[in-house]
């Protein structure tokens, strides 16, 4: 289920961002790209209220067009990423991607090769796909990406030049060659699907982030997700998450790339800094900032405190991160194991044995993640440092 969970996504995240894909094509009136433009960036900058605000002007202004629906449910998108763990706006998102496709269709019956149309199911259709996977119904997510998938071929063919089509290739041609080579698998599945193109896919995702008119920061997005998790290009994933997190300051997702980024490049008196913002924005009820990203900034301000020699304040966070896990009922998290580690390490160092044997024992209790079974072992029989 898991390498199929892979097929899924390679396929739907095609349109996983086309935010705004018809813009260069389905040229709207000034005034409604203003709004479209305005709204755009707060969603992004997650300011909910307002973004929704500008996308009900542009459906009042022009009710027949798809734009302003499709916008309208990005912003419930957004408020779902952010908030995975909630599905308090699971139905509101689904009935607003309805409403887009429902209109869609409507022209499409008229028109099939309706451009404007063509791309705003696609991209409804891409989206839901993509909440599905979050929600890991597969079998519905599997039938939006054939869906999504041959929208993309349609769209090519009818605007092959666009760049705001080239998010959507771009991201094919990378992860339907990525996949199968992480995951040798999928080779015999793919082989029914066009050949992907790594290098390929990187440069039309960097034309789309450069040269795209409305789907450039959602090619900024995932180029992000690509340069970290998969290239490990953590330099280039630091320049974009601090270009996005520059522009759109209130986005704690961006911000946290900045922060992870800056602990791997070691720079840690500015990693501190930033994830300390974070945690004051979570006590201040910022919207986006959940207890899922406190107790990453936590685990984060723990690390670089214990780095930096600072063991009886990173004893502090790392215990308020295990209570964190605690309270969203996730024992066995990467997050919980590894504090758990460091908190054992800590006793080690100041010679508090017994505290620390008792939280090897409890690393040994958990799932392995990332080694750390071998290493509670391994300081069970010598402590750590000695």
């Amino acid at each position: 289920m898991r390498l199929f969970r892979f097929f899924i996504i390679s396929v739907i995240i095609i349109f996983a961002g086309f935010t705004k894909g018809s813009g260069q094509i389905a040229i709207m009136k000034h005034d409604a790209d203003s709004l479209v433009k305005l709204g755009s960036f707060y969603i992004y900058n997650v300011e909910f209220d307002k973004a929704n605000d500008c996308f009900a002007e542009v459906i009042k202004r022009y009710p027949d067009h798809p734009a302003g629906y499709f916008l309208d449910a990005m912003v419930e998108w957004w408020r779902i990423w952010l908030y995975r763990h909630n599905e308090t706006w699971d139905d509101i998102f689904l009935e607003k991607i309805d409403r887009v496709v429902e209109l869609c269709d409507s022209y499409l019956d008229e028109n099939p090769s309706d451009i404007t149309a063509l791309f705003f199911k696609g991209g409804a259709i891409g989206f839901r796909g993509r909440f599905y996977t979050v929600r890991k119904s597969w079998l519905n997510a599997a039938n939006d990406g054939k869906n999504a998938f041959d929208i993309l071929h349609e769209c090519k063919r009818l605007a092959p030049g666009n760049h705001d089509i080239m998010l959507g290739t771009g991201i094919y041609n990378y992860f339907a060659k990525k996949f199968p080579e992480i995951h040798p698998v999928l080779e015999p599945i793919m082989a029914f699907l066009p050949r992907g193109d790594i290098r390929l896919g990187l440069l039309q995702l960097k034309a789309a982030a450069e040269l795209a008119r409305y789907a450039d920061i959602e090619a900024q997005v995932i180029r992000l997700q690509i340069y970290y998790q998969f290239e490990k290009d953590y330099k280039k994933t630091y320049n974009i998450a601090l270009n996005l997190h520059n522009r759109f300051p209130n986005n704690p997702y961006f911000q946290r790339y900045v922060g992870k980024t800056l602990i791997i490049h070691n720079k840690l008196d500015s990693a501190e800094i930033i994830w300390k913002e974070l945690l004051r924005r979570y006590l201040d009820k910022m919207p986006g900032y959940d207890i899922y990203a406190a107790r990453e900034g936590l685990y984060y301000v723990g690390h670089c405190l214990m780095a930096k020699g600072k063991e009886q304040a990173a004893l502090i966070y790392l215990n308020k991160c295990v209570e964190a896990s605690d309270i969203v009922d996730e024992e066995d998290s990467g997050f919980m194991v590894q504090a758990h580690l460091k908190i054992a390490k800590i006793y080690d160092k100041l010679g508090i044995r017994d505290k620390a044997v008792d939280h090897y024992e409890i690393v040994l209790d958990m799932e392995n993640k990332q080694g750390s079974h071998s290493k509670a072992r391994r300081y069970l029989k010598k402590p750590y440092g000695s």
